[in-house]
This record gives structure tokens, sequence and C-alpha cells, in this order.
């Protein structure tokens, strides 16, 4: 336990069972030359890069990960794919059969990142002074269950609260209907708009958000510790502290992988 703890980039043998199945078959290679580096070698090099911060080009050789730009192809492909996707809904899945999903309420909010390089959904920041390049990441969060959606800063945070709905998964695990809603949405004073109140009404959720001009303490108060953990656990992966990827599938794929790694988190805990 204690070696997987300091080289978290090595993926157990219990990870592995789960994601193997889900990776797309590799076409026929298209010139003779080094054998293919084995799948899981590969992405235990993306979770060394995922979790130090590391460029790709300055991925360790001697650690057997291969090279910095098959680790990219590898991360690009199954998140094309869907892989992360596909995971988080299985992990999803086991929670639900073990009653540890909360369906009664989930919370959503914000957080910004400083970018690299200008790139798709990494506009001027707002806040800087300078109008550097940042990118906006949007998380809902319900215990043990989270979804994330990525927009450039100076994209205001509410338009983003219709595609991290779109972005929960359909959850089965229980008999009956797999599910994907939670019966109240909690936000902060940013997402206070009548036309998302209807859109959350029309969903069959309740919305619970704050609005202007009302005082401190009115807004989510001890509920929003639930969403601020799961961003910083998110900012616990160094790769997603600072967007150093210019096309934005890349680092959304990122942020999919962690999502699941933090999810199987609770799973092994049932475990």
């Amino acid at each position: 336990m204690g070696n997987r703890q300091s080289r978290p980039w090595i993926v157990s043998g219990e990870l592995w069972s789960l994601i193997e199945p889900l990776l797309p078959t590799p076409g026929p290679k298209k010139v003779e030359g080094r054998p293919r580096v084995p799948d899981r070698q590969a992405l235990c090099g993306i979770l060394f890069v995922l979790h130090t911060g590391i460029q790709w080009e300055y991925l360790p050789q001697e650690l057997g990960f291969g090279s910095g730009m098959t680790c990219w192809r590898r991360l690009a492909a199954w998140s094309e794919a869907g892989v992360w996707d596909q995971l988080h809904a299985l992990l999803l899945e086991k929670l639900r059969s073990k009653n540890q999903l909360d369906w009664e309420r989930a919370v959503i909010d914000s957080s910004h990142m400083r970018a690299a390089r200008r790139g798709p959904k990494a506009g001027p920041a707002r806040s800087t002074a300078h109008g550097r390049a940042a990118s906006t990441t949007s998380s809902s969060t319900a215990r043990a269950s989270r979804s994330r959606s990525l927009t450039g800063t100076n994209r205001n945070d509410v338009t983003q609260l219709e595609p991290l709905l779109d972005k929960i998964p359909a959850v089965a695990g229980q008999v009956g209907r797999p599910r994907r809603r939670p019966d109240a949405l909690l936000a902060d004073r940013g997402y206070d708009h009548d036309k998302y109140r209807r859109l959350l009404w029309q969903q069959g959720i309740r919305p619970v958000i704050a609005k202007r001009g009302e005082p401190h303490g009115t807004g989510l108060g001890v509920f929003r510790y639930v969403v601020e953990r799961t961003i910083a656990w998110l900012h616990g992966f160094r790769r997603l502290r600072i967007r150093w990827e210019r096309r934005d599938d890349i680092h959304e794929a990122f942020l999919g992988l962690a999502v699941c790694l933090i999810t199987h988190r609770h799973v092994r805990r049932l475990c």
C-alpha cells in the first residue's frame, strides 16, 4: 500500500481490470518498427504526467512508459472513444449498488486556472490586468458523484449549468430505471437567473440558487464544502493546476481521468 501511495501512477490490477475491457482495439501499425508499447504501461505514463505535472517531452524513458508522444496519442484516442465516460459510469454503478450515491442534492461551482497558451476554451481572464489566457472548470458534485465542464474565463459561469447537467451519466446499479438527476441543485449568486431556474424545474430538479443583493450567509452555506472539496481534489493533480494543453480535448481528457480516479477511491473504500 505504501509503495502505491508513493507512486500513484502505478496502475493496480483491480483498476486495470476495469479499464482494459473499455479500451478500443488498436489498428494495424502503418510502419514496421518498434513493438507497440503495452496499453497498461502507456496509462502509467499518462498518470505520471497527470500526477507530477511534467511536460510530455520530459517523460522519463527509463520508467518504461514509452515516449511522451505515444502516451499523448493514447490519451487522445481513449478519450475520443469515451473510455473515461464509460469508466465513470461503471464506477458510479458500483457505488449506487451499495447505496453510496446521494441524490438528495448536488452543488455547482467553478474554479479558474491559468492557461500557459491560448487555444480553444482558453479565453482572456476577466480577473487579470493583462488579459492572460485562462480556463474555467465548472463542477457539479453530489456525494461520491461529480461531473465537470471546461470553458474560457471570458464565458459566464452560468452558461455551463446546462452542459454540466447533460454530462451527468445515467447510473444503474439498482432495480428500476437508471437515474441521472438530483432532487435539488444548489448554486451561488453567479447562477442567479430565472431562465436557469425554469430549466431546472423542467428537468424535475428543485433550484436552490442564492439571489444577488442578499447578505452573505443566505447562499449555499454548509453544503458548499462538497464541491469545494472536489475542486481541491482535482487541483491535487498537478497537471490540472495550470492548463498546459492548447487542445481543449486533451485537458478535458485529463479532467475525465482525474474524476474517474477520485471516484475509484470511493469504490475502493467499500471493498
